[in-house]
């Protein structure tokens, strides 16, 4: 039988004369060569089907449009009498995908980015795709430091058409910043503006920071640091003239050179305002922190078109465009400044939108959002309403978006977006003691109780020397207007035998209800009455005093507590606040109509100061005063304070310092006052600002009994580090602590963490 050969290339095909076969009848179709490939997609991509008639036109159609597949390297098309036989030759397929030193990157990370260019299992083997993904392996690894990275892909063929790909990869070590040179500074140090960059050369914690591997972003940000340190201090004609990056020969070492010029010093000549607003300029100029005269700082310049710019928002201006123009004049070296004002429409909320809350009801969200739906926006509103939405303590991150409506200008939705995180905590405490060895309490809470928002708390502790059975819950919402609403019930039994207290055992069982008002945005006024009914027993080992108590008053006593609370909470987080203060006012007095008798007054203060983007500066103070009334023992024994451990003084053992026992042994009797204060300087992690922090700390705190004087020289200190982490079972927090002047009879401890406590 005759064949009539058909072009084997497309080239070849398009050179073909049109006279290479007549034109024929198809009466059958006839694929030869496909392995993986159905026959119905070849069929899908012919312009020619049985019955039609094949011509040179619609044979070029058909190769052309079966190579456009990628799926076949060959194609050909042959003529036995009136039957189209198509005859191709399938592009291998990659069967395995595998590295051989992977080291720097995730193996499933590299497989999906491969994927995403098309190189993958299963799919068509494309030498070209193969090579782009070979080169941007390579980038990958010169954006990590390692200049000297070596990447080798081999391709090897295997049985049915399919092909392995191996990437064999000599990774080396990362090239590290030797050197960082400031060229043509002359009013600063060196040393000192090298000190502003993230960049810096090899140092004792940048294995985590990897700051002293070159990055081009990194740098690009250190200059703009540069630039702010001089505009800062009045240097307006500062520049970045030029930057050079070497490498050493063996790729192991990066010198950065940075040519700068400082210009001349300005100072500010005169500011004014240009604009039309409804706000009078006599307010507006309030907000302006730049004075005539001083030493020109583009800091205080954008801090004052902020100002302004918030101010217009609070009245509902959302798109106020607020821009300052300078004026120099470099003979005098002075510069006038035009702040230009325009505020644009006036806006309103036409709908807020919450979204990421899976769990958490929405109303929980929305009834702590300050701006109402069709009112005038109000951006210190939509700022408040993010912190309280924060100060929840149930999303890991909570972001708000204004997006104009599309087709209005005088229209913008709300969009409050929250990242939620686990609200159960496993609550855990660890110590030792001498007979306990170790002392182990827990604890299950719900702060988010079904995405309610109220609060259920069980704690069992089943330590040998105290057994606590307690449940609480919390309704913050009792009333449409915040009026929070709450009760505990409790069991509790103390057995001091064993730990630093001096002997005694108690046993309380009691219950209460509590309520809480709103006053402002952030503070609170709280009450509550309980009934709780305790009995103590004493050892011969125990204090004279102990047992002259239970003997005055019984081994049973029953009190009616009363307490009033007041709480300041102006946070910026709930977690890991970096400004922002916390304040709590409480007081405490037993009822007439008990068998007991006493008060205590107590006051805390929590103050966060921003030092830079991941530093913070966090001091506190308790303070806390008790005493008995209406009988001459004064304040009930086991009701005194105590001080030491993670809660108080870190670096001694929990309720170890104050007044010793020294008549009938070496055990703490505690005291009717307190003093506690902490310093700490807080660190955020790069990467983990709302999970993790690192810290150093300093703390002082002492109990004093009533007939001690308050003597700051009884003060104990001490010193150390801290960590915080939001595990997956709840807030951890840790401290490395040492006493600084540790006294006889003082106990150390230098390890101490928590689990499930707030910080």
């Amino acid at each position: 039988m005759k064949k009539t050969l058909l072009p084997v290339l497309i080239a070849g095909l398009f050179a073909l004369p049109a006279a290479a076969f007549e034109p024929f009848v198809v009466k059958d179709i006839r694929v030869e060569g496909i392995q993986r490939t159905e026959a119905g997609t070849v069929f899908s991509y012919l312009p020619v089907k049985v019955g039609d008639t094949l011509n040179d036109d619609k044979a070029a159609q058909a190769i052309k449009g079966l190579f456009a597949t990628g799926f076949f390297k060959d194609v050909r098309i042959d003529v036995e009498g009136q039957v189209m036989v198509v005859i191709v030759e399938e592009r291998a397929a990659i069967s395995s995908i595998n590295f051989v030193g992977l080291k720097e990157f995730e193996k499933d990370a590299i497989i999906k980015a491969l994927k995403e260019v098309g190189i993958a299992t299963g799919r068509i083997f494309d030498r070209s795709l193969l090579d782009k993904a070979e080169q941007e392996l390579k980038r990958q690894y010169l954006s990590r430091g390692k200049y000297a990275a070596q990447i080798t892909t081999t391709v090897t063929p295997l049985e049915r058409n399919r092909v392995g790909i191996n990437f064999n990869i000599v990774e080396g070590d990362a090239a590290k910043i030797r050197q960082i040179n400031i060229v043509g500074a002359k009013a600063f140090k060196e040393k000192e503006l090298v000190s502003l960059f993230d960049l810096t050369t090899p140092g004792w914690l940048t294995w985590y920071t990897k700051n002293d591997q070159y990055s081009r972003q990194k740098l690009a940000a250190d200059q703009e640091k540069l630039k702010s340190f001089y505009l800062d201090r009045g240097y307006l004609e500062f520049n970045v003239e030029s930057t050079q990056v070497s490498i050493s020969p063996d790729k192991r070492d990066v010198f950065i050179t940075l040519n700068i010029k400082e210009g001349e010093r300005f100072r500010v000549a005169s500011i004014k305002l240009a604009g039309d607003t409804s706000i009078p300029e006599a307010d507006l100029r309030k907000l302006v922190s730049v004075r005539p005269g001083e030493v020109f700082s583009r800091e205080k310049l954008n801090q004052s078109t902020k100002a302004i710019t918030d101010r217009l928002g609070a009245e509902g201006y959302a798109f106020a465009n607020v821009n300052a123009a300078p004026e120099i004049n470099s003979e005098k070296r002075l510069v006038d400044f035009t702040i230009f004002i325009d505020p644009g429409k006036r806006v309103y909320v036409r709908r807020i939108n919450v979204t990421g809350n899976t769990r958490t009801r929405d109303e929980v969200v929305r009834r702590e959002i300050r701006q109402m739906e069709s009112a005038w926006y109000d951006a210190e509103k939509m700022q408040n309403s993010r912190e309280r939405i924060d100060r929840l303590g149930f999303f890991s991150e909570v972001t708000v978006d204004t997006p104009p409506v599309a087709g209005t200008s005088d229209q913008l939705d709300v969009n409050v977006n929250v990242v939620e995180k686990p609200t159960g905590n496993l609550m855990l405490g660890a110590g030792t003691s001498s007979t306990d060895k170790l002392i182990l309490s827990g604890g299950i809470s719900q702060s988010n109780f079904m995405g309610s928002g109220n609060n259920v708390s069980i704690q069992v502790n089943t330590a040998k020397s105290y057994r606590t059975y307690s449940l609480s819950y919390t309704n913050p919402y009792f009333t449409p207007d915040g009026v929070s609403q709450g009760f505990d019930i409790y069991h509790r039994t103390t057995d001091t035998s064993s730990t630093n207290i001096a002997d005694y055992k108690s046993s309380s069982t009691g219950g209460g209800i509590r309520f809480g008002f709103p006053i402002s945005e952030t503070e609170s006024f709280s009450f509550g009455l309980a009934a709780d009914s305790t009995s103590i027993d004493t050892f011969d080992e125990s204090p004279a005093y102990y047992k002259k108590y239970v003997k005055e008053f019984g081994r049973t006593n029953t009190s009616f507590p009363l307490t009033l609370a007041w709480v300041s909470d102006s946070k910026n987080s709930f977690f890991f606040p970096s400004k922002g203060t916390y304040q709590r006012a409480s007081f405490e007095i037993a009822l007439p109509g008990g068998d007991l008798k006493y008060y205590r007054a107590g006051y805390q203060v929590q103050q966060y100061f921003p030092l830079s983007k991941r530093f913070t500066l966090m001091l506190a103070g308790e303070v806390g005063y008790a005493d008995g009334y209406g009988n001459s023992e004064g304040l009930p024994f086991f009701k005194n304070y105590y001080a030491g451990g993670i809660g108080s003084v870190r670096g001694y053992k929990s309720s170890t310092l104050g007044t010793i026992n020294t008549l009938e042994g070496e055990d703490r009797l505690g005291g009717n006052r307190k003093v506690i204060g902490n310093a700490e300087l807080l660190w955020a992690l790069p990467g983990l600002e709302n999970t993790a922090r690192l810290g150093v700390f300093f703390d002082a705190g002492q109990v004093y009994a009533a007939k001690d004087k308050l003597d700051a020289g009884e003060l104990r200190y001490s010193a150390g580090v801290t960590a915080a982490w939001m595990s997956p079972v709840g807030p951890l927090k840790f401290s490395i602590g040492t006493p600084l002047n540790k006294k006889k009879g003082d106990e150390a401890e230098t390890f101490q963490f928590q689990l499930g406590t707030t910080f």
